[in-house]
C-alpha cells in the first residue's frame, strides 16, 4: 500500500522523470493526416480558433472536416431562453469558414441528456412537443444541405452500461422514444445529412459498448432513420490490446458508416497513483491509438465515414482546461506549438498498417 508520504516524495521525482523523458525523446514526424486518412480527417472547432492563424494553418494542412465543439449545442443556441431568438452567430461563422476552406461540417449535437432541461421545465404534452420538435427543426433546418452529417442524439447510455440514461427527454417520451423522435424530426429537417447516434467509452467499457449496439439494433428494427454510428474514442490507454478492434468489428456488423468522432488519449491515469515512466505511458498511448486507426482503416470502404480528433493541439483539449491542466498531458496529435506529437505518428502508422 502506498502512503501519503510516499506519494508526496515521489511527485518531484516523477516531474523530473517526465522532463527528462521529454528531453530525450527523439523528434517525430508524420505526413499531413488528411493525406493518409482513409476517410475525411476531422477535428473539433470553436469560433475563436478562426482568429488564431497558427490553428488555421495547422487545420488547413491536416483537416478536411470540422465538428463544432460547443457552439452548436443547445446550451449555446438557446442560451437566451425559450422565447428569445436562437443564437446562430458562431455556428454560422464556423460553417462559412469550413465552406471557404473546402472542409465538410459534422453537426454536433441536436439532443443531449445534459442540456435543455431548463427549456422544458414544467412542460408536458403538446407544449413539450413544441419545444422539442421546433428546436430540432430550427437547428437542423437552418443548415439543411450545408452539413455532411449530424450527431442527432449524444450519449444515451449510462456510464456503467447498465441501460439508458434517465433524463428530461426520456421521462417525457420513453428511453428509446426520445431517440426515435429526434431522428425522425432531424430527417425531416435535413433529409440529405447522414444521421448519427454518438456515445463515449464504447471501446473502453465492453458492457457499455454492447448496450449501445443493442440500442442501435432496437432503433433499426423500429424503423428509425439512424444512418451512422459515432464512437467518441476518448481512449483509456490502459485497455487491453485487441479490445478496441473487437468493438469496431462488432459495430461494423450493422453495415452502417462509422465515425471515430472525438479521439483523444490522455497520458494520465485516473485509476491509481501512476509511478510509471513517461516512455511507458507514451508507448501505451501510441499503441492504443495505432490500434484504433488500423481498426478503422480495416473497415469496408463504405463504412469509413470520418476519423476525428477532439482538438489538434494539446492545449486545445478539454483535458487541459482549468483545474484539469497539469501542464504535461499530451492527449492530441500536436503540441501547443504545432509540432508533431507521437500520437500523430501513431495515427498515420495505423492508417497505413
Amino acid at each position: 500500500m502506498i502512503d501519503r508520504r510516499t506519494i508526496l516524495t515521489a511527485i518531484p521525482a516523477l516531474a523530473a522523470c517526465d522532463r527528462l523523458a521529454a528531453a530525450e525523446s527523439p523528434p517525430v514526424s508524420a505526413p499531413p493526416l488528411k493525406s493518409v486518412s482513409p476517410a475525411p480527417f476531422g477535428t473539433c472547432i470553436q469560433a475563436g480558433h478562426i482568429d488564431d492563424p497558427a490553428w488555421v494553418e495547422l487545420a488547413r494542412a491536416n483537416v478536411s472536416q470540422l465538428t463544432p465543439e460547443w457552439e452548436m449545442k443547445m446550451e449555446y443556441i438557446s442560451a437566451d431562453g425559450l422565447n428569445a431568438p436562437y443564437r446562430f452567430d458562431r455556428t454560422d461563422r464556423i460553417v462559412d469558414f469550413a465552406r471557404a476552406n473546402g472542409m465538410a461540417v459534422h453537426g454536433h449535437t441536436l439532443i443531449w441528456y445534459a442540456q435543455g432541461e431548463d427549456l422544458v421545465a414544467g412542460l408536458s404534452g403538446p407544449d413539450f412537443d413544441r419545444v422539442f420538435d421546433d428546436y430540432v427543426a430550427a437547428v437542423a433546418g437552418r443548415y439543411r444541405g450545408k452539413l455532411r452529417s449530424w450527431d442527432v442524439v449524444n450519449e444515451p447510455i449510462t456510464d456503467d452500461g447498465a441501460g439508458m440514461r434517465d433524463c428530461h427527454w426520456s421521462r417525457e417520451y420513453g428511453a428509446d422514444g426520445y431517440v426515435l423522435r429526434a431522428f425522425e424530426k432531424a430527417k425531416a429537417a435535413d433529409p440529405e445529412a447522414v444521421l448519427f447516434l454518438n456515445d463515449y467509452n464504447l471501446e473502453n467499457t465492453p458492457k457499455k459498448g454492447a448496450q449501445f449496439l443493442r440500442l442501435v439494433e432496437r432503433l433499426l428494427k423500429a424503423g428509425c432513420p439512424l444512418e451512422g454510428i459515432g464512437t467518441q474514442a476518448h481512449l483509456d490507454i490502459e485497455v487491453p490490446p485487441g479490445q478496441i478492434t473487437s468493438f469496431m468489428r462488432e459495430a461494423a456488423r450493422f453495415g452502417l458508416p462509422i465515425h471515430v468522432s472525438e479521439l483523444d488519449a490522455s497520458l494520465r491515469s485516473g485509476r491509481r497513483i501512476d509511478l510509471r515512466p513517461h516512455k511507458e505511458r507514451l508507448a501505451q498511448q501510441t499503441g492504443r491509438v495505432r490500434e484504433l486507426a488500423a481498426a478503422f482503416a480495416d473497415l469496408p470502404e463504405k463504412q469509413r465515414f470520418a476519423f476525428s480528433v477532439w482538438g489538434l493541439r494539446d492545449t486545445d483539449s478539454w483535458l487541459r482546461q482549468g483545474d484539469n491542466d497539469d501542464g504535461k498531458d499530451s492527449p492530441l496529435p500536436f503540441t501547443a506549438a504545432g509540432s508533431v506529437n507521437p500520437m500523430a505518428a501513431a495515427i498515420a502508422s495505423g492508417f497505413q498498417a
